[in-house]
């Protein structure tokens, strides 16, 4: 069963310790979804949650996040320490983490980049939809160790 992105975003916010240092603004919390939800289909086979991923201009975007947190700007969003992430099996809870402890230790600017330089968001027309093809093809060579 797929998620709701809002709830995989908060899930992943719950990961950063903003009080040090650690913390995910919302082009960042955008790239980590991205980076989730790839490796969701790979290893899993299925989404992680349901919401498309968009190929803006900054980057993957889940555009319902985006508008939930865009008030924060450029900010760091502070997890919701009451939010409950049980719902997660636990191989779902360890991909998030798993994720965040490589990817969530790069800026938002870096991480930008980097989905740049991929083929799921190079081979996608700007604010149309990354396929999950797209998004398995890239990442099945990541997980395999071909990239």
């Amino acid at each position: 069963m797929a998620y709701k992105a809002l709830d995989i975003a908060k899930a992943i916010l719950k990961l950063s310790n903003p009080e040090v240092g650690d913390f995910i603004s919302n082009m960042k919390l955008q790239k980590l979804l991205y980076y989730t939800q790839g490796f969701s289909l790979v290893v899993f086979g299925k989404p992680l949650f349901d919401e498309d991923i968009r190929a803006w201009a900054y980057g993957p975007v889940v555009e319902c996040v985006y508008q939930n947190y865009k008030g924060h700007g450029s900010e760091a969003i502070y997890p919701d320490e009451k939010f409950d992430t049980s719902f997660l099996t636990s191989e779902e809870q360890d991909l998030l983490v798993s994720v965040y402890e490589v990817y969530g230790q790069f800026s938002a600017l870096k991480l930008m980049n980097m989905t740049h330089d991929e083929s799921p968001w190079k081979n996608t027309p700007r604010n149309e939809i990354i396929t999950h093809d797209l998004m398995v093809a890239f990442f099945k060579n990541l997980v395999d160790g071909e990239n």
